[in-house]
């Protein structure tokens, strides 16, 4: 039985639209994130395998392997529970008070995390992480899958940036796309997962 497995949308393949295609949704979660996910397993095996064998020379590469393709698994099992078709205009409570504390308001933070998702040279993520060092709320880019993630941090919410995620919708217009996404966003899940981190109980998947 394999480890890691393909996660099912809270929501059906249509359920954005018009912010995100059926055919992108489609395309993305039972083509793209399984990928990730069968990559995930066969890094493991081979990483088995070649303890098994003795072969230390091989540990690093699929141990590199694993990270990339764990990496793809995790970040996309955040990415669909941080959207929603019931999206409300903004974040409530807590997590409002944490945002406004952190980057000074709402737009301004949207402003922060679209200038990290759009200036990504290459493949990657925009994500809003707790910090669990200073208590605050930070935006940073995530190069590819698993790359330049700061020490100590817990991501909130993830933008997936590669361009499989919105090339058949928006072509090369990446900001239309990160406008359209807002649209879309999950509160509530960010929320929880604010109150989680906070709690020392940061989960990227639930």
């Amino acid at each position: 039985m394999p480890v890691y497995v393909l996660p099912e949308l809270p929501y059906s393949y249509d359920a954005l639209e018009p912010y995100i295609s059926a055919e992108i949704m489609e395309l993305h979660h039972s083509k793209h994130h399984q990928a990730y996910v069968d990559g995930a397993n066969a890094a493991l095996a081979a990483l088995a395998a070649a303890r098994e064998a003795g072969d230390q020379a091989a540990i690093n590469l699929h141990e590199k392997n694993l990270a990339f393709h764990l990496g793809g698994h995790s970040n996309h099992s955040v990415f669909w529970k941080n959207m929603t078709p019931n999206a409300k205009p903004g974040p409530e409570g807590a997590l409002k008070e944490a945002i406004d504390a952190s980057f000074g308001s709402l737009d301004a933070f949207k402003k922060q995390f679209g200038a990290a998702a759009l200036g990504l040279q290459g493949s990657g993520w925009g994500v809003l992480a707790y910090d669990t060092i200073s208590g605050g709320l930070v935006t940073f880019q995530l190069y590819d899958q698993q790359g330049n993630v700061p020490v100590g941090t817990v991501p909130l919410l993830m933008l997936d940036m590669w361009e499989h995620a919105f090339y058949l919708d928006y072509k090369n217009v990446k900001a239309k796309y990160v406008e359209a996404w807002w649209n879309v966003v999950n509160w509530d899940d960010v929320a929880e997962r604010y109150q989680r981190a906070k709690e020392g109980f940061g989960s990227l998947l639930v």
